[in-house]
């Protein structure tokens, strides 16, 4: 069993930050590409931010240069720090991870089960 747990978000101002956070545990071998996600409501899931097993990132237009993703790869950990958030940040933010379980073969993209991020005015 493969388990992402995000954690991190809450209620901020507007311009505030946050610092969410992923672990993944459980029979892991590797992990590959590791992702954030925002869903509004009435909106579609849709990519915030992914970062490569060597840590190649790329962002989505909305939050390039205020926001920031990384990871450790010895925690088996993402991070996303969102700097100057605006009320359009909210949404509840679910991390993704394509890994490979020890002893099988296929890589399976795993999601968390999300943390909501509420940006007021």
């Amino acid at each position: 069993q493969v388990q992402l747990v995000e954690s991190g978000g809450g209620l901020v101002q507007a311009g505030g930050s946050l610092r969410l956070s992923c672990v993944a545990s459980g029979s892991i071998f590797s992990i590959g590409l590791m992702g954030w996600y925002r869903q509004a409501p009435g909106r579609q899931r849709e990519l915030v931010a992914r970062i490569s097993s060597g840590g190649s990132t790329s962002y989505a237009d909305s939050v390039k240069g205020r926001f920031t993703i990384s990871r450790d790869n010895a925690k088996n950990t993402v991070y996303l720090q969102m700097n100057s958030l605006t009320p359009e940040d909210t949404a509840a933010y679910y991390c993704s991870a394509e890994i490979l379980r020890g002893g099988l073969r296929a890589v399976t993209n795993y999601w968390g089960q999300g943390t909501q991020v509420t940006v007021s005015s």
